[in-house]
């Protein structure tokens, strides 16, 4: 599957490093509620109070035991630091399929490329993040695959990874904070996820 090199964004800011320095603003695709690209705004801007439905994605990925690679997201984020969350979650860029983006994201943040990436549904929620004040306005794209390899996390995205099975993740969610859409993704995702690891993970 094609992944495109890491060539801007930084989930944690606002901005990117242009050519001579200068900062470019990050932007993301503003959609109508059937998903269609209606325009684009800057990235904070579509998070600020009420927030603006745009497009993202999440991806959950799962060992060989079927257990789920969760992330504990790097406390220098401006949205929802040191939670824990799914795989990975991102926007796309202006343009760039949903698909490619999680694929992207995957190899930044974790330093692998997904084995047998698929698509899992769309999920869209209203999801007010009370410790930033920003708010989750997003039509998602979900995604489920397999991981091969070691993960290799970035330290400025990610503080820390777990592999959990439903237990243990119960567990987890149970006495550790997550982000405001984690349960919202997971639970869209579901199907697709018990189709990919089989009845005996228990998802």
């Amino acid at each position: 599957m094609p992944i495109t090199p890491a060539n801007a964004q930084t989930a944690g800011t606002s901005a990117v490093d242009a050519p001579g320095g200068a900062a470019e603003p990050i932007m993301l695709e503003l959609v109508d509620e059937d998903g269609t690209t209606i325009g684009t705004a800057e990235k904070l801007a579509a998070h600020q109070p009420p927030g603006q439905l745009h497009r993202a994605f999440s991806v959950f990925l799962f060992d060989e035991k079927g257990r789920l690679l969760l992330q504990r997201r790097a406390l220098s984020k401006y949205h929802s630091p040191g939670v824990w969350s799914n795989t990975c979650c991102g926007h796309p860029y202006p343009g760039e399929t949903p698909f490619a983006a999680a694929a992207r994201r995957t190899a930044e943040e974790l330093g692998v490329a997904p084995a047998l990436l698929g698509e899992a549904g769309t999920v869209r929620y209203n999801h007010p993040d009370p410790a930033s004040g920003l708010v989750e306005q997003e039509y998602n794209h979900l995604f489920v695959g397999l991981l091969r390899g070691e993960p290799a996390p970035d330290p400025e995205e990610i503080a820390e990874i777990a592999f959990v099975t439903p237990e243990e993740l119960a567990e987890r969610h149970a006495r550790a904070p997550f982000s405001a859409w984690f349960m919202t993704v997971l639970d869209a995702a579901r199907p697709a996820v018990r189709e990919l690891t089989g009845q005996s993970a228990g998802w």
